[in-house]
């Protein structure tokens, strides 16, 4: 491996004598000079690794210099050294993305660790993390054997996520791949528990806050004269939401997170209406059956979600509170939206849909090139990120932040990335969705399928008197025998929802405070 080579801007070079030939016997290459004229010719005319650059220097200070060398090359890793501590020069250094921050008198071993740090930074996080994840794989693994209640699968996905986020990162795919197997078993497991205890949680206080619930249970109760905004992104998965969060709470503070459970089937007729509601499926067809289309019924599905809340609102809060609902599906209307928030904050409760995601995700089966861009869970990720830095959304949370409102951020339900066809048959009448189906004389693998006869036994409304109900388990997907094929290889690597799976069911409810 060649010597990495670091240019020393100095004017009191000569007393640094000992620390270079400290640097030279620990194997860097150093090349010298005393001001930042001379150090601009060498930059331009010379590769180094890094820069040690002294802020304090006659003629062309620090700051100019450094200012210079960004412009010839934006990449070149700096470090910055200093006799001031004044906070002003320390925070312009920052903002001209430095890559360390040293103050004078420095020792060598302060240098060579600031180097190791710049240079090997990317090294030596993967090695930390992958010797982690080795020490941890067994615990994970004994972990999983214990598992006994809904509360310590949510502790055990997001452990998963933390580490899948780590493992992304470093690009070891060895790792990748065990990882990915631990989460395949995990979800094998997650499915064996969903099919043993999820009738059970209507029927008793034992069970997980649900679809239903969260508004009541979470968002209600911070309902004040303060102005708050709740934002449902569609289709948002746990890992997604770990991905923009910090660009969030560059502008928020994180008050509470309170991962909750989505209801079965994990789609938006279904959870979405609930989590509007306040009740479940059944329950909104047999009170408000205006409210509710079947499956099979044509017409939008989710038209009537304002009205939902409203009821919702007025049976547990007083009728005098003023709130607004915003479906946000272009970004025309999310600029709009972003625009006029002022105006909102009248209200007490501000609701906003945003339905790109759920999109993103559908386009994945729709578009060769989604296909390509999100090819996998961290490609997923990525453009999800990418997409909410670029949006309306990350502007209406930015806005709203200096306006001084409260935000909850949660979702309906994830998605999971399907990669196992599985058979089904079913009438004509039988629902279109690949995670689930709902219909007459449904025929299926239920070693594949978690299957319901009796749909009111989990508070969904039937079709007909013999109508039941399938949930694909795991990352299997429904396809129908004719052409079977064709679909099971169109479908295949796609993006579905509705079924079970951790990535499906365990979602986020956030609450944030403006800084």
């Amino acid at each position: 491996m060649s010597k990495a080579k670091i240019l020393w801007v100095d004017d009191q070079i000569d007393l640094l004598k000992s620390h270079i030939i400290f640097l030279n016997e620990k194997g860097y290459q150093i090349d010298s000079c005393t001001n930042g004229s001379d150090a601009l010719d060498k930059i331009s005319n010379n590769r180094f690794d890094v820069i040690l650059l002294d802020e304090n220097m006659p003629g062309i200070s620090g700051i100019e210099t450094l200012i210079k060398i960004k412009k010839i090359d934006r990449n070149i890793k700096v470090i910055m050294i200093t006799k001031s501590e004044e906070e002003n020069i320390m925070e312009e250094a920052i903002g001209k993305e430095i890559s360390d921050y040293l103050i004078k008198p420095v020792n060598p071993n302060q240098i060579l660790l600031s180097l190791k740090k710049t240079l090997q930074n990317k090294k030596l996080i993967k090695d930390s993390n992958i010797s982690e994840y080795q020490q941890e794989f067994r615990n994970l693994s004994l972990k999983m054997m214990d598992i006994s209640s809904f509360d310590e699968l949510i502790e055990f996905y997001l452990e998963i996520i933390d580490w899948e986020l780590k493992l992304s990162d470093i690009d070891d795919d060895t790792m990748m791949e065990i990882l990915n197997n631990q989460k395949i078993e995990a979800n094998s497991l997650f499915s064996k528990f969903i099919e043993k205890n999820y009738q059970s949680w209507f029927k008793n206080d034992n069970h997980p806050c649900l679809s239903h619930e969260i508004l009541k249970k979470h968002l209600f109760p911070e309902i004040s004269d303060d102005p708050l905004i709740l934002i449902v992104i569609d289709n948002l998965r746990y890992d997604q939401w770990k991905i923009i969060e910090p660009s969030i709470l560059s502008f928020y503070n994180k008050v509470k997170e309170v991962p909750y459970y989505s209801i079965l089937p994990t789609s938006t007729q279904y959870a979405r209406n609930s989590l509007f509601a306040g009740v479940m499926p059944m329950h909104i067809k047999e009170k408000f059956p205006q409210f509710w289309k079947d499956d099979h019924e044509e017409g939008g599905k989710n038209l009537f979600e304002s009205k939902l809340l409203n009821i919702n609102l007025n049976n547990l809060k007083s009728n005098n509170l003023k709130n607004e609902f915003f479906k946000i599906t272009n970004f025309k209307n999310g600029v709009k939206l972003s625009n006029n928030l002022k105006q909102l904050l009248q209200n007490n409760l501000t609701t906003i849909v945003y339905n790109f995601v759920d999109m993103l995700s559908h386009s994945k089966t729709e578009m060769e090139m989604i296909k390509e861009l999100a090819s996998n869970d961290k490609a997923y990720r990525s453009l999800t990120n990418s997409w909410f830095l670029n949006s309306p959304l990350f502007e209406i949370i930015k806005n709203a932040s200096s306006l001084g409102f409260k935000l909850v951020i949660t979702t309906d339900h994830g998605t999971i990335n399907v990669k196992n066809p599985t058979k089904i048959i079913g009438d004509r009448n039988t629902s279109q969705n690949l995670r689930y189906k709902t219909g007459r004389s449904l025929t299926t693998n239920e070693k594949d399928n978690l299957v319901f006869k009796n749909p009111h036994d989990i508070l969904l409304p039937k079709t007909s008197i013999n109508s039941s109900f399938v949930f694909a388990k795991d990352d299997f997907y429904l396809v129908y025998p004719n052409n079977y094929n064709h679909f099971s290889n169109y479908f295949k690597n796609t993006y579905q929802h509705g079924g079970v799976s951790m990535e499906e069911m365990i979602i986020p409810f956030v609450i944030i405070d403006p800084k």
